[in-house]
């Protein structure tokens, strides 16, 4: 896939969606958005107007990806059902604070494990982020980690 194009190079979340986190979840925002535009592949199928820019929201219980040129100009809109990935982003929430807690007290070996499990949840969320975007919206799997991870920014609600 990997041609100049196929890429994101700005992001926005829609203000409206996003709760206010702690400092933690606006750091995982932060950082997940970095990552992405540092380096991502994403290519809308049927479209070569790249590189791309992404608005996130969320609407009427559904997932947005609203995708203009990076002049703004409309590519294409992409609604997609929540209800795949309410059961991981719960699971992924309950994970995320359990670390955030034993980051501060546990020994390095449960704090590990925890975090094995973290990822393992967070991929399992990617995937079916992948499976969802098939034949709408091409991209790599660790471009597809960092979108999960603001989809799940998306629905902290604090």
């Amino acid at each position: 896939m990997s041609c100049e194009r196929d890429r994101i190079v700005s992001v926005t979340l829609d203000e409206g969606s996003i709760g206010r986190g702690n400092r933690d979840i606006e750091h995982e925002r932060a950082v997940a958005i970095y990552d992405l535009l540092e380096e991502n592949e994403f290519r809308v199928l049927g479209e070569d107007r790249g590189p791309y820019a992404l608005d996130l929201s969320i609407q009427d219980k559904r997932l947005v990806f609203d995708v203009r040129t990076e002049g703004g100009e409309p590519v294409v809109t992409h609604m997609l059902s929540l209800t795949p990935f309410r059961r991981i982003v719960r699971d992924y929430f309950l994970i995320c604070e359990s670390y955030f807690q034993m980051i501060k007290t546990a020994s390095p070996s449960r704090i590990e494990a925890v975090d094995m499990g973290r990822r393992g949840v967070h991929n399992d969320g990617s995937r079916i982020l992948e499976e969802r975007l098939a034949g709408k919206i091409e991209v790599d799997f660790d471009t597809a980690r960092r979108l999960f991870t603001l989809i799940c920014v998306l629905h902290w609600k604090g």
